[in-house]
């Protein structure tokens, strides 16, 4: 009995730990065991991200996923306190902006319209409103923007190891060790097999292993279209400080950069074969994203490079949006990968959602269907226009 459980969760990140979370909150009584096969965290995803939380994106789904986990974040510190002592996950609401050329605007003001019947106040910016947040902006080159207040960003770490302290108290059960293979008899899933060889069952495994999680799934003739992809970090320093804390900024060219801190992060969408490689260059900080930094603002000319870090997203190469739900040919196998570094902002409400369809058979909270496995068979896309 002592290697049985109720549902199995692969993966110790943000979305496994929300997902094992919201199960136990929502009053499944059954055992929860989640495997994480990094017991420190060292490579995970979650805490090598950028942190960012945006609303602004081009489909329903994606839009509404931010705008229930923003209401999540913006009271987590209090909601997932234990013993009265506050998790602090340092949500900055300072707002995300995309600056826009002029061929961008029309797109953007489309994208605007749907965010705005979607409930989300983002904005369309002309140039003098962007020297209104950003005062150093060079906008010559800039037709205006699209803005929204309430976002921001967050530590990414703090809100991960609140999932795991809340799961663990509500009785998850953490087993630092990997899971090598899934294991089926036909049509049903029956566990997991770990590395060194021992075997956990259980009738539901939920697979949120990230990066990893298609390999696993490959192996059990479960495919999926997800590749591991490396994407690079820099953090700096500045001679003059700015004037004001800066949104999290997206670039026409794909770099962004936010403040972190007194200091700054700044990375890019650069073009890499999928691969597991942790490995960071400062070449590339000073190659491909310097020059856009300092042409975009004057302070970023001399600028001090202190760390950089590499993590990697999970992929998804058909349409880049997260994977969710039961694997049609394998009862009880539910998959949460695929965010293309969306996990992050999206980890409230797939947590809270996935809890919903494993217990009940059905989403309740938000309708997720769109993002079923099913879809890349039925030919029946996701495609959101910003992705970066």
């Amino acid at each position: 009995m002592q290697n049985k459980a109720d549902i199995i969760i692969i993966g110790g990140g943000v979305i496994g730990s929300s997902i094992a979370y919201n199960l136990l909150n929502d009053g499944f009584t059954g055992k929860v065991v989640v495997f994480e096969k990094d017991g420190i965290y060292e490579f995970a995803s979650t805490p090598r991200s950028a942190g960012g939380f945006r609303q602004l994106y081009t489909t329903a789904v994606n839009i509404q996923l931010s705008k229930y986990s923003l209401q999540i974040y913006k009271n987590f510190s209090k909601t997932m306190a234990i013993d009265e002592e506050e998790v602090e996950i340092d949500f900055k609401q300072r707002g995300y902006l995309f600056l826009a050329v002029d061929e961008m605007m029309p797109r953007f003001e489309k994208h605007m319209k749907l965010q705005n019947e979607n409930g989300v106040n983002s904005q369309l910016l002309q140039k003098s409103d962007l020297l209104n947040i950003i005062p150093e902006l060079n906008v010559e080159d800039i037709a205006g923007g699209l803005y929204c207040s309430e976002s921001g960003y967050l530590d990414p770490y703090s809100v991960m190891q609140g999932y795991i302290r809340y799961a663990k108290k509500l009785g998850a059960e953490y087993v630092y060790d990997e899971v090598s293979s899934l294991l089926t008899d036909q049509d049903q899933i029956k566990g997991v097999k770990l590395a060194d060889g021992r075997e956990y069952h259980a009738p539901i495994v939920v697979n949120c292993a990230g990066a990893w999680a298609s390999f696993l799934s490959e192996n059990a003739n479960l495919p999926l279209p997800v590749v591991p992809l490396p994407r690079q970090i820099f953090q700096f320093d500045i001679e003059k400080p700015l004037q004001k804390y800066l949104p999290l900024t997206m670039d026409p060219t794909g770099v962004y950069f936010r403040h972190e801190g007194e200091k700054f992060i700044a990375g890019y969408a650069e073009e890499i074969k999928p691969k597991i490689d942790f490995k960071w260059r400062r070449s590339d900080f000073i190659d491909n994203i310097w020059p856009i930094l300092a042409n975009r603002i004057e302070n970023f000319e001399k600028a001090k490079i202190e760390r950089g870090w590499s993590g990697l997203y999970d992929f998804n190469t058909k349409d880049h949006n997260a994977i969710l739900g039961e694997y049609p040919k394998m009862k009880g196998y539910f998959v949460a990968f695929g965010f293309s570094g969306h996990g992050m902002q999206q980890a409230p409400a797939v947590g809270k959602c996935l809890s919903e369809l494993i217990r009940t058979g059905r989403y309740e909270s938000l309708d997720l269907t769109a993002l079923r496995v099913e879809r890349f068979e039925e030919n029946d896309l996701i495609i959101e226009d910003a992705i970066y």
